[in-house]
């Protein structure tokens, strides 16, 4: 492997930024001074940019095995490290569903040939496979994916048996999408009879609505506290979910953590008008006041993981009336473009949104040696142009289904050079794919 030296850039760490120099040898970060006179087989110029940990997205769908139209395990690694995403943990809801040890591993496999980002693989529950998640390695897998409201893949736990079973036996994180199935079900029959199929979509946060995020996320929260699981809720999209969360003992001492996705706090109900089922996903982007609350959560630390939910879809899928199209909405590649606008809006500030976007998903799911500009520690690095402006484009677009909710829209901000565990993947628009990332490990 190359040995990598960046020259001069900003280094943004652990709350601080700091010119710098950072040496990368066999994989890792060897050394971090204000001035490395040192050979290196690779200099990359960092004047002018931020060096920023690679980002570890904590919740993705790359769809395969078995969705491969939508999106595989070699697009969207690929399109993630365009955007600066060098780790990502995805969720078990392909076809047939990580449910077993055996096609949990075959994914491993899948992403080790082809995955040019790191990557960790949830394992799936389902109503009757308790004794096999209860196989899982908390040392290999990220963790244990939850389903307490039905989304795409039909993996809905709602047996409350099942649920006890896994909050009171399992050892390892729980990740929860929740929604209350009930209340959602009885939404869309109401809406069904008033509207029938040509159901506008922008009642689709009155269909997964806010009282069903709630009702599901505190029935999450009864459950760790009566067992002292390890529970770690996704994409809250309400503010009548944040009390539930702590912001008074620090990330590495909570028991019950939480995430907020970009696309929740980029858009709200108001967007459904201009872009319809783009943006149809669950649980529903709600009305702007609940947006509004979304980003001072994630300051204050009730809020503490920023991540996509990365769920693409092709665009014929997507061109279907309310029902028939699919949840779900194709982001990875431009997540930091997102928080890169708040940033310039003045919402955030570059370490906040490192600490969110790096540190705190390290932190979180304890992943061994990233996540931080450390010597010692895997080099996953981002260097980035915070001011170079740039327009989304088809043409530019990473993503296997082809198109984003962003196209159109100028970005201020881009990834100029991504390095996956020492490899210099991605760098002045072209991607270097000789090496593919590495399988995540987890201290328990």
């Amino acid at each position: 492997m190359k040995s990598i030296l960046i020259k001069g850039a900003q280094l943004v760490n652990r709350g601080e930024i700091i010119p710098g120099d950072v040496l990368v040898k066999n994989g890792f970060i060897e050394r971090i001074g204000p001035s490395i006179d040192a050979p290196a087989d690779m200099e990359v110029r960092g004047e002018g940019k931020y060096l920023i940990p690679g980002i570890i997205d904590d919740q993705v769908h790359f769809r395969e095995p078995g969705l491969t139209h939508k999106a595989d395990l070699y697009t969207e690694p690929r399109a993630a490290v365009a955007g600066g995403v060098t780790s990502y943990m995805e969720m078990p809801n392909t076809k047939p569903p990580a449910l077993t040890q055996e096609l949990l591993q075959q994914k491993y496999d899948i992403a080790a040939g082809s995955s040019l980002a790191n990557y960790s693989f949830f394992m799936g529950a389902s109503n009757d496979n308790l004794e096999e998640v209860l196989k899982t390695d908390p040392r290999t897998v990220c963790g244990i994916k939850v389903f307490m409201g039905s989304s795409t893949g039909n993996m809905l736990v709602d047996d409350e048996r099942t649920l006890e079973g896994i909050f009171s036996r399992s050892p390892m994180l729980i990740a929860t999408h929740c929604e209350d199935e009930a209340t959602v079900r009885s939404n869309e029959l109401a809406y069904r009879e008033k509207y029938g199929e040509d159901l506008p979509v922008k009642y689709h946060p009155e269909i997964r609505s806010v009282e069903a995020c709630y009702r599901s996320s505190s029935l999450a929260v009864a459950l760790a506290r009566r067992y002292n699981t390890r529970l770690h809720i996704l994409h809250i999209s309400t503010a009548d979910e944040l009390k539930l969360f702590r912001n008074d003992i620090p990330l590495e001492e909570k028991r019950i953590t939480s995430e907020v996705c970009v696309h929740h706090l980029y858009f709200n109900s108001g967007d459904y008008g201009s872009l319809g089922t783009q943006i149809k996903c669950n649980p529903a982007i709600k009305s702007a006041g609940h947006q509004a609350a979304l980003l001072p959560a994630l300051l204050d630390n009730r809020l503490d993981i920023i991540a996509t939910d990365h769920a693409p879809h092709t665009w014929e899928e997507k061109q279907n009336t309310y029902f028939q199209a699919p949840s779900g909405v194709p982001l990875v590649q431009h997540s930091l473009n997102v928080m890169l606008e708040l940033y310039h809006r003045g919402k955030i500030s570059l370490e906040r949104i490192v600490e969110k976007m790096c540190h705190a998903p390290a932190t979180c799911f304890r992943i061994k040696k990233r996540g931080f500009i450390e010597e010692g520690f895997w080099a996953d690095l981002a260097l980035v142009d915070v001011e170079k402006e740039w327009k989304v484009k088809k043409d530019n677009v990473y993503y296997k289904c082809g198109w984003s909710p962003f196209e159109g829209h100028t970005f201020r901000g881009r990834v100029d050079s991504t390095l996956v565990s020492g490899h210099l993947a991605y760098h002045g628009g072209k991607f270097f794919e000789d090496k593919k990332g590495e399988r995540l490990a987890f201290s328990e």
